[in-house]
């Protein structure tokens, strides 16, 4: 509710919309205790301010209340001086409280994303040499992401840094990662987990046997080169075996580019010839390929992928599995480009897979540089929601410059320290973090 700021009262909760550097308080939500508190308010400015009912003593008339002064309140000499700076200097140190804990928050996930790339990176480097040894490290990542899934409580989706991991590593672990999240959404058993799990880790292990040129997927390929790429299917059922992975983490190998209307390949299976646990990795192996093209300049928003996959794509896929990968994304994937109602332009960094439309945001913010933006969590800010999904092309220089919005898409997660705990986070984007198909 606004109301006009002369009518404030003590007991009164109010959300003031500025900037932290706007205002003199530690929080721009708070409780009215003070008339002092009232007076400042007035000094802002501001017609209005917005009176959230459900939190305050009082309702808008405040009729139980002694009415505010009219006439200056009482105040030592040099009070109001005083109390500002403190306030402001209670303000400043919440706030860099706030930005240690973003940045230790960050800096844990980096890690984790850092080690499991680490231990892919020595999957493939065992898989043609020693296939039980790849089997056994492989199935010791993919028990320690289950477990550390199953701790979560809620799935919260966040985007990251540049910086974490290998590179190479990218693609089979965006798989691995939201393959095993929609695993779970989906409440599948702990069995058909353990099959997506190692089934999407190792589902392009057979293009090891190719060279580098034919790794990514090119419409440029002539026709002997898309047979030699498609081949890579079958190598890494042959590898699977010889590690000797289970059926039904083999079927997932080789699936993984089948489709629900039967337009895959290599075998052209349908929706009811495909495992469970192929059908939700081909789909996000799909999803992956559109956000992750070879060429990171055909590259697709994650709005943009979810929409394409809904609206063009759609029989490609089982209708449970994509209606449970949508709202377990949100309508705003983290990556997105956004702008809000307040016509403000941010990215989204985190999706609490519960509540999907009221993602966190860094929103684009003259006054604060960039390194020190804070997360806006919109689910505590009613008035304020996402009016669109921009593309990046269509921002400014210095909108652009500061959101720095992803050319790559890296999806992880992590035993969070708030009650949820799954991250999906962005990495890489260097020349050679291209992701496969």
């Amino acid at each position: 509710m606004m109301i006009e700021v002369h009518k404030l009262r003590i007991g009164m909760f109010v959300h003031l919309d500025l900037g932290w550097m706007d205002h003199p308080f530690p929080l721009n939500r708070f409780k009215i205790s003070t008339h002092s508190q009232i007076e400042q308010i007035k000094g802002l400015r501001l017609k209005q301010v917005k009176v959230l009912s459900d939190l305050s003593d009082i309702d808008a008339l405040g009729d139980e209340m002694p009415p505010v002064p009219t006439g200056p309140v009482p105040v030592e000499p040099h009070a109001p001086q005083a109390l500002a700076r403190q306030q402001a200097a209670e303000a400043l140190r919440i706030r860099r409280q706030s930005l240690a804990r973003q940045n230790a928050d960050l800096a844990r996930c980096e890690r984790e994303f850092s080690s499991a790339s680490g231990a892919w990176k020595q999957v493939a480097t065992l898989a043609q040499r020693n296939g039980e040894q790849a089997r056994q490290e492989s199935e010791i990542l993919i028990k320690g992401l289950i477990d550390q899934l199953s701790s979560a409580r809620e799935s919260n989706i966040r985007l990251l840094s540049e910086t974490a991991g290998d590179s190479n590593a990218l693609h089979a672990l965006n798989v691995t990662v939201i393959s095993l999240l929609l695993g779970r959404a989906l409440q599948l058993d702990d069995a058909t987990l353990s099959d997506i799990g190692l089934g999407s880790l190792l589902h392009d292990i057979g293009k090891q046997t190719l060279p580098d040129r034919l790794r990514w997927h090119s419409d440029k390929f002539t026709a002997v080169e898309e047979k030699a790429f498609r081949e890579h299917v079958q190598a890494g059922v042959k590898m699977g075996e010889k590690m000797g992975l289970s059926p039904g983490t083999l079927a997932v190998i080789a699936q993984h580019h089948e489709t629900a209307d039967g337009k895959g390949y290599p075998a052209g299976s349908n929706k009811d010839a495909m495992s469970q646990a192929a059908r939700v990795v081909a789909l996000v192996n799909a999803y992956d390929n559109l956000c992750n093209p070879g060429n990171a300049a055909l590259a697709a928003t994650p709005h943009e992928a979810l929409a394409m996959m809904f609206a063009q794509i759609k029989p490609r896929f089982d209708g449970a599995c994509l209606t449970a990968f949508i709202r377990m994304m949100g309508v705003y994937p983290p990556g997105s480009v956004v702008q809000l109602s307040d016509e403000r332009f941010a990215l989204v960094v985190s999706v609490n897979a519960s509540r999907p439309l009221r993602p966190k945001v860094i929103v684009h913010d003259t006054k604060v540089p960039a390194e020190d933006a804070l997360i806006l969590d919109l689910q505590n800010e009613p008035a304020l929601g996402i009016r669109r999904s921009l593309h990046p092309r269509h921002l400014s220089r210095p909108v652009l410059e500061y959101l720095s919005p992803r050319k790559r898409m890296c999806y992880f997660f992590e035993r969070s320290s708030e009650p949820n705990g799954v991250v999906w986070m962005d990495s890489s984007h260097s020349p050679g973090s291209g992701a496969a198909e």
